[in-house]
């Protein structure tokens, strides 16, 4: 009996050596032949790098897809740029120094053989050097790409992300504003309201002579220079005329900016205390040229409920309206509209009376100027959506559009696709377009397309200060506002939401 037990005791752990002695004759996995960019461009840590397998993790090839196209005559001579996502689905790019490089063209798939190449900065770019005409397979042709679409805040920022990758910089605008005969020859400065950079296009290029737009959608390669200090500089370079898409010849300049706001004051009761601030950019006689200001409360509780055919103009709870007939303003200075109290943060702050007021409304006791109910919140504090939009003239329909809107939150009954499409109208500003910047479809409307940035709600106390840039000349935002809370006491001054952080008006 005490011999039997043995034994199968014994039997289970036969079995299990007998399983370790088959494990090791596991012949184990291929490694794979190619390795990703992103792990290419990682190895570079300031001095030239040799590539070999044994820091190449066992490959010796790179699989990628050739963006440069030298057919038209914008490329580097003898660098062929290529991109691949191998590494997580993150796309990089890399140059390849090679007499090759005309021979390629965009949407070819390569196959490289990189070992015993050098990876080595040249003029502030990282490149690959040394690769041979036999070193280089052709696999297929055709292969497109997804869009990367990329601000010019980021390309000055990253250029280890974005250096010979394919991009395109979106609702992009020419600085200074082009005039009749000037052309893509040259660096040209481009502004997509997040920073500025350079669009170099080579006096030979085929599309040289192409008239600057007054915005466009420009895609191109992200090459890189150093600059004095060191630091690497963007420089964009279109591949033929079709990288440039042209969206508007138009100047439109909006005469009254939105430029911050009090929603929820530091008091238990709002009404008579919230105000709004507003800068123009022209000499405003209002008695002349009057304007209207609407906002809009979307809470559950408001009425009319539901999608709204009229949006901006459905009056009740859900939209008020006060209109600007009297008072003066000069161009680039600031003026206010609001409620009766005139203080900066509540009951028993400090007044800012003395500030240029065109209209202080008694919203609480009186209902809108055209509709409107009256009410004692007439900028929400919380919950479902609410915006302020400008309007030229006093009188708003369902069809008018503003010269100027922002919206906070993004709940509630804002938009229904249709048809038809209803809800509220936006326009052309920093945030919003009346028309998809890539595919060109309309979107007139808050929640319609890529109409979907607003401010996220403040606290008790904050102003909400969107400091920006506005450039009169070129009728554009050159620095998109931003939501920078400001926390207001019952002793803060008027300075504090005029000065530093407001809004810059740049005049011609």
């Amino acid at each position: 009996m005490k011999k039997s037990a043995i034994y199968l005791f014994l039997l289970p752990a036969l079995v299990f050596f007998w399983g370790c002695a088959k494990l090791d004759t596991y012949p184990g996995g291929d490694v794979a032949p190619y390795i990703a960019l992103f792990d290419i461009r990682n190895m570079y840590k300031g001095k030239d790098v040799v590539l070999t397998k044994e820091n190449m993790f066992g490959s010796d090839k790179i699989a990628v897809t050739v963006i440069s196209d030298f057919r038209a005559g914008n490329m580097v001579p003898g660098l062929l740029i290529v991109q691949d996502r191998r590494r997580l689905n993150i796309l990089r790019g890399i140059a390849i120094a090679t007499e090759e490089a005309a021979n390629y063209v965009a949407g070819d798939s390569l196959v490289i053989k990189v070992e015993g190449a050098t990876l080595k900065k040249v003029n502030g770019m990282l490149q690959i050097t040394g690769v041979k005409k036999d070193d280089i397979k052709k696999a297929a042709s055709n292969i497109t790409f997804p869009l990367n679409r990329v601000t010019t805040a980021q390309l000055v920022a990253n250029p280890q992300i974005y250096e010979s990758t394919l991009l395109v910089v979106v609702k992009g605008g020419f600085d200074p504003l082009p005039q009749p005969g000037d052309v893509l020859s040259g660096n040209k400065v481009l502004n997509d309201g997040f920073d500025y950079i350079k669009v170099h296009t080579e006096a030979g290029a085929s599309f040289a002579n192409t008239q600057l737009p007054v915005l466009a959608n420009v895609y191109g390669i992200a090459f890189y220079t150093e600059g004095a200090d060191g630091k690497a500089v963007p420089e964009l370079r279109m591949r033929s005329a079709a990288d440039m898409v042209a969206l508007s010849s138009t100047i439109e300049v909006s005469p009254i900016l939105i430029t911050g706001f009090l929603a929820d004051p530091t008091i238990i009761t709002d009404g008579g205390y919230e105000y709004m601030q507003f800068m123009a950019t022209k000499d405003i006689d209002f008695a002349v040229t009057p304007f209207s200001i609407v906002t809009s409360n979307n809470a559950n509780a408001a009425t009319p409920t539901g999608f709204l055919p009229n949006g901006w103009a459905t009056g009740g709870v859900r939209s008020y309206k006060m209109n600007l007939t009297s008072g003066k303003v000069t161009k680039g200075s600031i003026f206010y509209v609001g409620g009766t109290r005139k203080m900066i943060n509540g009951d028993a702050s400090t007044s800012i009376a003395e500030a240029n007021w065109i209209k202080a409304f008694d919203y609480v006791a009186l209902n809108g100027e055209g509709f409107g109910t009256k009410t004692s919140n007439l900028l929400a504090n919380s919950g479902n959506a609410s915006g302020i939009a400008v309007f030229t003239g006093t009188t708003v329909t369902g069809t008018s559009r503003p010269v100027d809107v922002i919206w906070v939150g993004t709940g509630g009954s804002l938009y229904a696709a249709g048809p038809p499409a209803i809800g509220y109208r936006i326009t052309n500003t920093d945030w919003y377009d009346l028309k998809n910047p890539i595919t060109q479809e309309d979107q007139p409307f808050y929640r319609s397309g890529t109409n979907t940035l607003n401010l996220g709600y403040s606290t008790e106390g904050q102003w909400y200060m969107l400091g920006g840039e506005y450039n009169v000349s070129l009728g554009r935002w050159t620095k998109l506002r931003a939501q920078n809370n400001k926390m207001l006491t019952k002793t803060s001054a008027l300075t504090e939401i005029e000065g530093e952080g407001t809004t810059k008006l740049k005049l011609p």
